[in-house]
């Protein structure tokens, strides 16, 4: 019996001993993060998935896992298919799937810190159809079950100082108040972690790639507040950063002081906070206001010192970047360049920098046919060598004490095939239309995807993945409420109104299964833009991410005037700011790169 066959053995006698006859396994933490700590990847744990997002539900007889169009191809490499069936998400939603298989009368657990409101309500009517019971544990049984289930981080927060941050926290925390005030509430729940460490101008160790710290947060209509978090984690400089204004509680205190909030109008956001939290506020008498978040949007939009520590970030990452691409150039070609050493030799050039903090996300460092693994993950398993010939994708990025980075690079190796540029040019030509577009205020990001996969469209070809989510300042890679994305989409969460501040990717993409991957990512900043005799206030983007495009992919008589002209003025940016940073044959080799196209 494997390991994975095993531990859902292990879980069905565990539920059978629970008296339950299903059990929902979400990828989440009880703060509705993306990335989760390594005490909260039972998903993995369980099945194998090593994935970011999915879900999976386990039956007496029968087990299926549920992820979207990003990991079609990782979901069956990653997880047995003898034991799990896959479903594809948004097609096939998790209450969809139990309300044709759960048993009649059955009782299916779920854990309340670890699924939404919004989630348990669809849920529950779905399995009423049946007469089954949708039924709230106590302890997670995958955590009876697991017995080397590591402990929640112990490091320490530290503090994020107003240079970085560009504004105190007792000023966002006022702001918070004054909206409290409008909205006729007494305090707001923060339960999401980069909304409480862009709040209290911290950061933390506690998930890999995302500087945060596992707490929880009350703010309150006078501007104070109440952060729940383990006391070991806090030194007395953050002690004294935080003020009189936050009064520092146990994490453990959090569930108590909900229950204290009797007869209070409390604003909870129903997206980012979960079940548990509004069941303990309605048992103990408080009025719920489901409001999104207070810090959601003002988070979103960056402040000039924000917006000064992106640019400086981004320059100090693009070098890097060219560095391992030149690197690259000339070592690929002589053999012995494989997914693991070309991953850890970009991630050196990085930390060469001085300032790297962490990666923002493990490097996808797809060579050939594991390119066309979206958010391919390499390990020592499926580790392939650079070949020539053949196209690597490298899509990775940083965090930094002054921003985020997030870049993706597509790279022939010897000579790509005349298909092999065809696709890159339409690629490229929908992230050009992207980075070029013009559009009135109160556009939404799902009206500007369709710029990015037009040209893959006129000749029957898509991707399964957004054209771009928001990114954070030295916080979360993965940041709403915008997206570029399709309505209805898996990744397309909230329609948000692009506004002036806000930083966006811009990656569309190609993938052909079994063969290779490619995509081309730069992160853009929405900015307002002056366009003469228009009527309407236009914005537009303007590109951060400074990197050479491999010429040797594209199909330069494919391209308009137009966007030849983009490229090349490109490239005059990336030589002007790069080029200073580098010196000898890195810096020829980027010479030749930008010089504009033949």
């Amino acid at each position: 019996m494997s390991t994975y066959e095993a531990r859902l053995a292990a879980l069905r006698e565990q539920l059978k001993a629970d008296r339950l006859d299903g059990f929902v396994v979400p990828l989440t933490d009880e703060h509705m993060s993306e990335y989760v700590g390594s005490y909260a990847q039972r998903l993995a744990w369980l099945t194998g998935f090593q994935g970011s997002a999915g879900a999976a539900v386990v039956l007496p007889e029968e087990a299926a896992i549920f992820v979207d169009g990003r990991y079609t191809l990782q979901v069956r490499d990653q997880v047995d298919g003898a034991h799990w069936s896959y479903q594809s998400v948004p097609e096939t939603s998790i209450a969809s799937w139990l309300k044709l298989r759960a048993p009649d009368g059955g009782r299916i657990g779920y854990d309340p810190w670890l699924h939404t409101k919004d989630w348990v309500t669809r849920a529950r009517e779905a399995l009423s159809d049946k007469g089954a019971e949708l039924v709230a544990v106590r302890r997670n049984p995958i955590d009876a079950v697991w017995a080397d289930q590591p402990e929640p981080s112990r490091a320490r927060l530290i503090v994020h100082p107003d240079s970085y941050a560009g504004r105190s926290s007792a000023a966002k925390r006022q702001e918070m108040a004054d909206w409290l005030k409008a909205e006729k509430a007494d305090v707001a729940v923060l339960a999401a972690l980069d909304s409480i460490a862009w709040t209290f101008n911290v950061r933390g160790q506690d998930v890999d790639h995302t500087p945060v710290a596992l707490s929880f947060a009350l703010v309150r209509d006078d501007g104070t507040a109440d952060l729940f978090v383990a006391s070991e984690k806090i030194g007395d400089d953050v002690r004294q950063h935080l003020g009189n204004g936050v009064r520092v509680h146990e994490r453990a205190d959090f569930e108590p002081a909900l229950a204290a909030l009797a007869g209070k109008h409390v604003a909870v956001d129903p997206e980012r906070s979960v079940a548990a939290i509004f069941e303990a506020l309605e048992s103990a008498g408080a009025h719920v206001i489901s409001k999104r978040d207070p810090s959601i949007l003002p988070k979103a939009i960056k402040n000039e010192v924000e917006i000064s520590g992106h640019r400086a970030a981004q320059a100090r990452d693009g070098a890097a970047l060219s560095r391992f691409l030149h690197w690259l150039s000339v070592e690929a070609p002589k053999g012995g360049v494989d997914e693991l050493s070309a991953a850890a030799g970009l991630q050196g050039f990085r930390q060469q920098s001085g300032d790297l903090c962490d990666l923002s996300f493990d490097t996808i460092s797809g060579a050939g046919a594991n390119g066309a693994i979206v958010h391919y993950r390499v390990s020592k398993a499926t580790n392939r060598p650079l070949e020539m010939d053949s196209i690597y994708l490298v899509d990775s990025g940083g965090q930094y004490p002054d921003g985020t980075t997030d870049v993706t690079r597509t790279v022939a190796i010897g000579t790509p095939t005349a298909e092999m540029k065809d696709r890159f040019t339409r690629v490229l030509q929908g992230h050009i239309a992207v980075a070029r577009a013009r559009f009135p205020e109160g556009t939404r990001g799902s009206q500007l995807d369709s710029f990015a996969r037009q040209y893959l469209w006129s000749v029957g070809l898509d991707y399964a993945h957004g054209t771009g989510h928001g990114v954070g300042s030295f916080l979360s890679v993965h940041e709403g409420p915008q997206r570029i994305s399709p309505v209805g989409s898996a990744q397309a969460g909230g329609d948000e109104p692009l506004q002036a501040g806000m930083i966006l990717s811009n990656e569309p993409g190609y993938y052909k299964t079994g063969e290779y991957g490619i995509r081309v990512e730069n992160l853009v900043l929405v900015v307002p833009v002056a366009v003469d005799g228009a009527e309407k206030r236009l914005l537009g983007f303007e590109t951060l991410t400074f990197a050479p495009i491999d010429r040797n992919l594209i199909e330069v008589a494919m391209l308009s005037a137009a966007e030849r002209a983009w490229i090349d003025d490109y490239h005059a940016d990336v030589l002007r700011i790069v080029g200073p940073q580098l010196d000898g044959a890195a810096k020829a080799w980027l010479e030749a790169q930008c010089a504009p196209l033949d």
